[in-house]
């Protein structure tokens, strides 16, 4: 049996949740569940980290900012409720099996690999298919006003086996820059990176519901607790990311 287990595996995409509430749960919540129930069956006995979503605070004031684990969860989209539902399961297995369980609730990711619905990934795709001659010089975006606290997945990881050495059993902690970056701002780096001009253009299908104005996080406890801190700039993140991308639409 393995020592531990980070629980990743979910269905991520906030507007595939509003499309599909019911399978977004029963990936998320009755997942957890069906993956909890496997590992008592096979007599795990190591630590459980349950990687949830900086998503479940939903609605924050900006007199709260930068969000901290004691700021009260209010979800707002059916994604963050799966996704809260299933930390409390997880916590509550930890105290009825005696398994140290952990909560990771990281915020927005960037990096190479990831699919083009999230949109720095969707810009960087764009970017790299205006560059190739494949694409008008226009570039689809959403809401691009709004900030976010962006984290490299290569951090994220790292605070993932942070916690697995250094966490404290039936915590949440969050996983975060400690900074708010507007969207528009990363695209438009992106584009400076590139050397390409675009023109961007709102497509009202990439509009999202309820949708937080600002956000910016608080890794205080995690660096307290575990020695963790963020290391990968924005810089290096947008160059992997822009090569990454420069590689896959060759490949299309």
């Amino acid at each position: 049996m393995p020592d531990a287990v980070i629980h990743l595996a979910g269905q991520t995409f906030v507007p595939e949740a509003f499309r599909d509430p019911a399978r977004t749960f029963d990936i998320n919540l009755l997942g957890t569940l069906n993956l909890l129930q496997a590992l008592k069956a096979r007599g795990f006995q190591g630590t459980f980290l349950y990687v949830s979503s900086g998503d479940v605070y939903g609605q924050v004031s900006e007199s709260d900012l930068p969000i901290t684990e004691q700021q009260a969860p209010c979800p707002r989209n059916p994604y963050a409720v799966s996704k809260l539902s299933a930390e409390f399961l997880s916590l509550q297995w930890g105290l009825s099996e005696d398994w140290p369980v952990l909560v990771a609730r990281p915020f927005n990711h960037i990096g190479t690999g990831q699919k083009e619905s999230f949109v720095i990934a969707s810009a960087a795709r764009q970017i790299n298919r205006i560059k190739q001659g494949l694409q008008a010089p226009q570039l689809e975006v959403g809401d691009i006003d709004v900030t976010r606290d962006f984290l490299d997945v290569g951090d994220v990881i790292s605070a993932y086996f942070a916690l697995l050495e250094n966490g404290l059993p039936g915590q949440v902690y969050n996983i975060c820059s400690g900074r708010e970056q507007s969207i528009r701002s990363l695209i438009e780096q992106l584009a400076d990176l590139a050397e390409v001009p675009v023109q961007l253009v709102q497509d009202p299908a990439r509009m999202r519901r309820a949708d937080q104005r600002r956000v910016c996080g608080s890794h205080t406890k995690l660096t307290r607790t575990t020695g963790w801190t963020p290391e990968i700039t924005t810089q290096q993140s947008l160059r992997a990311i822009l090569s990454d991308w420069e590689k896959r639409v060759k490949q299309e």
